[in-house]
Parts: C-alpha cells; structure tokens; sequence
C-alpha cells in the first residue's frame, strides 16, 4: 500500500519538506511497511510573477517626504466614513476652556460646564442668537427629503443613491451629544463656519456610510454636496477650519486602513502572491497540476490513498471525477482524503472542472474522506453536497485553533490519522 501526499496552496519546498516529514512520521507510525511519498508541485505549478511584479502599483516605496493631498484627503474621509462624528467632536473639545481660563483660575467660580457655554453670559446683546445655535436651527430647517428637480442638493441627492439614507444623517448627526458640545462653543463668526463644515461633512458621511455600496457618489459629487450643505448652514469653506484638520488630518494618515494599504500594496502583493495565485494560476491552467499527479498516481500500479490539503485536494477532485466521466478510473486510487479542502464550495459555485453544479460523482471515483475543521473558514463540507453517495463522508476535527493558523493544525492531530485508518480498513486496502 502506497500512501501519496499532495500539498496545499502557497507551500514552496521548505515549507514542504517539514511538512512532509511530519505527515510521513505519524503515518508510518500507524502503516507499518506502506510507502509514503509526496508529490512536490510548488515550484514548478505555483504561481511567480513573471515580471518581477511590475504591474503593481506601489511595489518601488516612494520617495518619503510631504504626504500626498490627495492620499490625505482619502485618509480623512475614510476616519469619517468609520466616525461621521469624529469632526464634530474634536470642535467641542478644542473649544472647551482649560482649567484658568475663567477669573485668573480661582476658586469655584473657575467651573465651566458644557451646559453654561450655552447661556448668555450677560454681555450678550438681547434676542441675538449665539452664533453655533443659529447653526443648529439651520440644520433642524433642512428638508429631510430635497426634490429631485428644480434643486441641486436633491438634485445630487437622487443621482447619487444618498437620499434613501439622508433624513437618518440629518437626525443622527443633529440629535448627537457631540454637535451640541461643538455649537455651545462656536461663539464667534469664524467657529459657526467651522461648525457648519464640519456638520456638512458628517451628514454627508453618515448618508455615505448607510448606502455603503448602494452608492454610485464621486469625489466630486461627495465634495459638492458638503458644499452645499454648508453654504445652507450658513459657512462658506469647503474643508473644515484649522483646528479640526490639525488634529485628525495626521490621524487620519495614521490609523486609517487606505494609507497603509498604499503603502505597503506592493509588499502585501509579493506576500500574497504564493497563496492566491497558485488558485488563479490552477483555475486557468489547472491541467498541467491534474497531468502531473496522474503520472505520478500511476507510476506506481499498487493501492494507493490520495491525501490532498487545500488546493492539492481540489486538484486530487477534479483529476479524479474527469477520469471517472471518461470511464478511465485512476488505476490504483482506491481512496481520496481531502483535508481543509474547498472542493464541496467549488462545486456548489459551479466552479469544480469536471462537475456541473448538482450534478453527482461518477461511477468509478473512489471513496472519499473529507475532513475539516468548523474553525477553518477554508474548509467545506462534503456529505450535504453530494447528499445518499455513500462513498462521501465527512469528519471533523478540533484543533482549537483560530483561522487561519487551523488551516495547517491537521497534521499534528492524532484524531485525523485515526480516522484515515478507519477509512483505509473499511475501504479493504491492504
């Protein structure tokens, strides 16, 4: 008996090697006299890019220096689209007196609360509004739902897909605890239209973050509407005043998940390369892997079990099912053990070689061991795919592991070369 071990996507020869060396220890454990032998594709079946990853923007790090405007100003709106508040509640934060600023900073009389910001404060000319409450009553008068015609806010509204979600912006921003801290301290001209950019851009935020992919909103479109917002709450800038942009535009930059993806795209790239293109490369040129394990499954025409992990298991699948529909069954398989493998999902998807979706396996295609682990998110489940096929069945196994590091935590597990055993005896394999 023959034991033929075909490895999973992304695994290059070192890491095959260690994990070779340890699938052929517990097997040999338990098969006393059985060959086990791998079939090594990485390097001649993975995936490299041919180009040296050229076509990977970022790849050659930028010089460093000032940072982008534009890669600025996508940073902001991601922080805001994650916060529409955010603006909001930095204005009532810088604005807030520190302690000293009342009366020389003595005694009681030095107390300042979010409440007395509010109230005239006696010098106040009679029946003036203070300036970020007249803010605040431009806010409430918005129309929840602008027409569609004879009006550019609702205009940009419609075209945009935004309207849907533009009465909750209004009332989620207005009713929030932040913009009533922001308008008590607008006490001035120039901190109202500060005040109402930055109000402009949190409705516009929030109206964004609740049609999510519903949208159809250019940059464009998305600054001209915060334009419009402002000029009707009485501002006239089209980005918000100094102190909110010190303090969340580095921010932004910072912890924001764009910036870093620009800057580290070409890396995550090179990284991701072996894993996910090995998958590209198989949907495309799947034939040339499925050639080279037949050759190497017959090479030897004794009894052989196939155990493929990951991607070798789709491969193992594919191979086996076509050369089943073609009424040439793979002399010598005799048993399949798919590990943390995708093939059930593939199939449903349509998207397995050699099996429409529904359709079931051929006569001729071996019993089939399918084992995952519920923790895996790469691993399907096979019985319900292929429902009263008797050669299917699925086993699991805990490895108590979080994804993805239960993708690779089969082989140490002694349940897994238990349950290949039992398959091996019921299948008669000697």
């Amino acid at each position: 008996m023959r034991f033929l071990f075909v490895h999973g996507t992304g695994v290059r020869r070192e890491r095959h090697d260690r994990l070779f060396a340890l699938v052929r220890e517990r097997l040999t454990d338990r098969f006393h006299g059985a060959a086990v032998e791998s079939c090594y594709w990485g390097d001649r079946f993975g995936a490299t890019l041919g180009a040296g990853g050229r076509s990977v923007p970022g790849l050659r790090p930028a010089p460093h220096g000032a940072p982008d405007p534009v890669d600025a100003e996508t940073a902001e709106w991601a922080l805001l689209l994650a916060d529409p508040l955010c603006e909001l509640r930095v204005l009532a934060e810088v604005g807030r007196p520190g302690p000293g600023d009342h009366d020389g900073g003595h005694g009681a009389d030095a107390a300042h609360t979010d409440e007395d910001a509010g109230h005239d404060d006696g010098f106040a000319m009679p029946g003036v509004q203070a300036a970020g409450a007249r803010v605040l009553a431009l806010l409430e008068a918005l129309p929840p739902a602008p027409p569609r015609t004879g009006d550019e806010l609702g205009a940009l509204l419609h075209g945009t897909g935004l309207v849907a979600g533009f009465a909750a912006a209004l009332d989620s921003t207005a009713d929030s605890a932040e913009v009533g801290r922001a308008a008590a301290l607008a006490t001035d001209e120039p901190q109202a239209r500060e005040l109402a950019t930055a109000l402009a851009r949190a409705v516009t935020a929030a109206a964004l973050g609740t049609a999510t992919d519903e949208a159809d909103c250019t940059a464009t479109e998305r600054d001209r509407l915060v334009e419009l917002l402002t000029t009707r709450l009485g501002g006239d800038g089209r980005v918000p005043g100094a102190r909110v942009a010190a303090v969340l535009g580095r921010l932004a930059l910072r912890v924001t998940t764009q910036p870093l993806l620009d800057a580290r795209r070409g890396s995550l790239t090179v990284g991701a390369t072996p894993v996910l293109g090995d998958i590209l490369r198989y949907q495309s040129r799947g034939h040339e892997l499925r050639d080279f394990l037949h050759t190497r499954i017959t090479a030897d025409p004794g009894p052989t079990v196939l155990i493929g992990h990951s991607l070798g298991g789709i491969a193992l699948v594919d191979l086996l099912t076509l050369a089943a529909a073609r009424g040439e069954a793979v002399p010598g398989a005799e048993l399949l053990v798919t590990v943390g493998s995708q093939a059930p999902f593939l199939h449903e998807l349509g998207a397995l070689a050699a099996l429409e979706p529904g359709a079931k396996l051929p006569y001729g295609f071996p019993r089939w061991l399918n084992v995952y682990d519920r923790h895996d998110v790469l691993s399907y489940l096979a019985e319900p795919v292929f429902p009263g096929d008797a050669r299917v069945t699925d086993h699991e196994v805990r490895s108590r592991q979080p994804f993805p590091a239960c993708h690779s935590a089969y082989w140490k597990q002694d349940s897994l070369y238990k349950r290949i055993e039992q398959a091996v005896t019921e299948a008669e394999i000697g």
